[in-house]
């Protein structure tokens, strides 16, 4: 039995992450080192590990927010 991985197209993301998806988008446009694992038409589809840096990017932006401030520089 082969294994495939499971694909997320953006919108799929943003229902599993529980948030709109405008803010889902906001993260794969100004993040370059997030992308998708295949391209079916024209449509992006994302891995599980692709699914875990958007909500770790959506974490540290809801952080920053709070005051709670994430320095990725240090």
């Amino acid at each position: 039995m082969t294994f495939l991985p499971r694909l997320a197209t953006p919108a799929e993301v943003a229902r599993i992450l529980g948030v709109p998806l405008h803010r889902v988008e906001y993260v794969l446009r100004s993040r370059a080192h997030i992308r998708p694992r295949a391209i079916a038409g024209s449509v992006r589809c994302f891995d599980d590990e692709a699914i875990a840096r958007i909500r770790h990017e959506l974490n540290a932006i809801d952080a920053r927010r709070a005051g709670k401030g994430v320095n990725h520089a240090q």
